[in-house]
């Protein structure tokens, strides 16, 4: 198999730079993906990787060997797009076969290879059929299906379940995923949903406006999020983010804000009198009458049968609330929810960066085993 090395890697268009110098590691047999909101530029490094776009500045490497000036049909990289890309007048088996067929491999080797690879992926049934007779999960199939007859180095998808319904695309998720792991192709993975990049990478790389935010694998980037933007955009529902500043009195600690007095986690390390912004996930929350606990007002009640979400009110600040259970809320009741300290995070409230804490000096856990 093997490894890509993407180091200072730039794109411009023009005047306009839109990749600002990405640097990522994607260790042999790893399924990194690449997250991020719309036009945030893991489309356009996917495509420097595949080599249908040009790299302005750094080196892409695979196996060590650097690749910025080799053509994409000489990289060994098989690439599956979000529109399928399929040929509409073959039927299945000829749309898995095109690429060998052109590089003249023997009949008999191109049937048993796509014969191998439609029962590997359910699609023996359909590989007489036209791709305007089939499901959109059954045409994802097919265009992953005629990307591994190549038996790739590295396989690329750009967003490839963005087209599909939600059901299904949990279901083509868990395939994937379990495909690459049988097969234990290294894998880059675009995707906008951050739910996707949770639970389908050994790493995760969020990106924004072309720049890298933070790389690690999903849990620790769920634990420890970098900064503002990735608290923001990993987890659903979104972590609360609350303005307010550090205080003490005595051995007690809180952060003072508009939704009241909220408590200092034991193990931070801010000083009193430092302004930031204060996350805690919407699972952190207990009810509690301990004093230190917030007051608030339930706005909206969304039971989802598995867990109740509520949307309330604290002082001046809206905040998402979910119990892993189902309970019953009035609209407009009074509560007292309490942040578990262990979960709150503190950031900085200019740069958005995270504050460090004690628990910062435990070690990570590893990215691949």
């Amino acid at each position: 198999m093997a490894t890509v090395s993407i180091r200072n890697v730039s794109k411009s268009f023009g005047s306009l730079e839109t990749v600002h110098g990405v640097s990522i590691e994607v260790a042999d047999r790893a399924f990194v993906v690449l997250v991020g909101p719309s036009g945030c530029g893991k489309s356009t490094l996917l495509r420097m990787i595949a080599g249908v776009e040009d790299i302005t500045a750094g080196t892409i490497t695979i196996d060590g060997e650097a690749v910025n000036d080799v053509p994409a049909k000489d990289r060994d990289i098989a690439m599956v797009f979000q529109n399928y890309a399929l040929y509409p007048h073959m039927t299945v088996y000829e749309n898995m076969a095109f690429q060998m067929k052109i590089r003249g491999r023997p009949q008999n080797e191109i049937k048993v290879k796509v014969q191998e690879i439609a029962e590997t992926l359910g699609l023996s049934p359909f590989l007489k059929r036209y791709p305007k007779h089939l499901s959109g999960g059954q045409r994802q199939r097919v265009a992953m299906g005629r990307a591994l007859v190549r038996q790739p180095k590295v396989f690329l998808f750009d967003e490839p379940l963005s087209n599909i319904d939600a059901n299904l695309r949990a279901q083509l998720r868990a395939e994937i995923r379990s495909l690459q792991l049988r097969l234990r192709i290294t894998t880059i993975y675009v995707t906008h949903d951050q739910l996707e990049a949770m639970t389908m990478g050994d790493l995760i790389v969020v990106m924004q406006d072309g720049v890298v935010e933070q790389i690690g694998t999903p849990l620790d980037v769920f634990d420890r999020p970098a900064n503002v933007f990735v608290a923001g955009f990993v987890g659903s529902p979104t972590m609360n983010l609350l303005k307010g500043m550090v205080c003490r009195a005595g051995d007690r600690g809180w952060v003072e804000s508009a939704a009241g007095p909220l408590p200092l986690p034991s193990n931070t390390m801010a000083p009193t009198g430092t302004e930031v912004i204060y996350g805690v996930r919407p699972a952190a929350f207990l009810l509690s009458d301990d004093p230190a606990a917030v007051k608030a007002r339930v706005d909206t009640v969304e039971p989802t049968g598995e867990s109740t979400q509520l949307h309330v009110m604290a002082g001046a600040e809206k905040i998402i609330v979910v119990f892993q259970e189902r309970r019953h809320f009035e609209r407009g009741a009074e509560i007292t929810l309490l942040p578990v300290r262990s979960l709150v995070h503190l950031f900085d409230a200019d740069s958005g960066k995270r504050l460090p804490c004690i628990s910062d000096s435990e070690p990570l856990r590893p990215a691949f085993s």
